[in-house]
């Protein structure tokens, strides 16, 4: 078989972050429509990353959000988004490269996205650390622009909190299943291997 010179496999990937960045425009713009909501699954110690040490303790490896019903400060730019979300009644705030994301999830029209993501082990040090310093008072209350919180350090292990007000968080523990319909995932990678 002949080399891939041109590498379709990247190109691919970043017309699928495309799609990410489009998304997240949107809802800059509009708030999230009907019952849409995102599931976003980074590696914490991509370059770029910037979150805090406490969640970086709590999350050495990667994380997953979701963008439900509270948030502030959604940032899109060309290279990554930055957003802040309240884990535990503690406002953070995280950037994320759209290189370190691994999933894209969803589950309002069971639509996904999967990337490969390669952390090289020289550079898996280099994630900056940084914190919110007080708690945000300016939550948008809007309901266009509410958003959830969510985070996981292992894929199976979901905590939500979701909050009817800023101040009111519970954790509580969901079921893979519960939260995602059954769907065929093929990774760019598994997908040649078959062909």
């Amino acid at each position: 078989m002949t080399q891939d010179q041109i590498r379709y496999d990247i190109l691919a990937q970043e017309a699928l972050r495309g799609v990410m960045r489009k998304v997240l425009t949107e809802v800059t713009k509009a708030g999230l429509p009907g019952n849409h909501h995102f599931f976003i699954t980074f590696l914490t110690k991509f370059p770029g990353v910037r979150i805090s040490s406490r969640l970086r303790e709590k999350y050495p490896e990667q994380m997953t959000i979701v963008l439900q019903y509270q948030y502030w400060d959604l940032t899109v730019t060309e290279t990554g988004f930055s957003v802040g979300l309240s884990f535990s009644d503690i406002p953070e705030k995280l950037e994320v490269p759209y290189a370190a994301v691994r999933g894209f999830y969803d589950p309002s029209v069971n639509f996904e996205l999967e990337f490969d993501v390669r952390l090289d082990e020289e550079t898996s040090g280099d994630a900056e650390v940084t914190s919110l310093p007080a708690p945000v008072a300016a939550v948008k209350d809007d309901a266009a622009a509410k958003t959830g919180a969510k985070a996981t350090g292992e894929p199976g292990e979901k905590k939500t909190a979701r909050k009817s007000k800023a101040k009111d968080a519970e954790p509580a523990q969901n079921d893979e299943a519960e939260q995602k319909p059954a769907a065929d995932v093929v990774s760019l990678d598994a997908f040649r291997k078959n062909k």
